[in-house]
């Protein structure tokens, strides 16, 4: 149960630095590929 919550926990906080250090362009395409990695690391596990 907890394997499942420590990706999103993580992706979370790389979204908030992100969000605050980032501008333009780079913030959208760094919080995609945070995004992306997650669910690929998410539904990976699960499946």
């Amino acid at each position: 149960m907890m394997e499942q919550f420590l990706p999103i926990v993580i992706a979370l906080i790389l979204i908030v630095i992100a969000w605050k250090v980032l501008k333009g362009i780079v913030k959208t395409v760094a919080l995609v590929a945070i995004l992306a990695a997650v669910a690929i690391w998410v539904f990976g596990v699960m499946a």
